[in-house]
């Protein structure tokens, strides 16, 4: 599945919500990252989401879709970060 990850935490846990979601996803923009997961990647991802967050002050968003072919995705101005694959 494709999924888009958008958050707004504390920011004492900025840096450590973002370094746990380059593992799986490609940063793309402040706060945002998005990229393929499996459901069992997905799964553990959130998990570990939870562990990092207050759910009381945080918000974490998730967007899935099967594939990113079915986004239509219209974008102004400068890339923050080119989306690489990794082999």
């Amino acid at each position: 599945m494709y999924v888009i990850i958008v958050y707004d935490v504390g920011v004492e846990r900025v840096n450590k919500v973002r370094v746990y979601l380059k593992q799986y996803l490609n940063w793309v923009q402040n706060s945002v990252l998005e990229g393929e997961l499996t459901e069992a990647e997905y799964m553990k991802v959130m998990s570990g989401l939870r562990d990092l967050i207050d759910e009381i002050q945080d918000n974490v968003l998730c967007y899935k879709t099967k594939d990113r072919k079915y986004l239509d995705i219209d974008e102004i101005g400068t890339k923050k970060a080119e989306i690489t694959t990794i082999i």
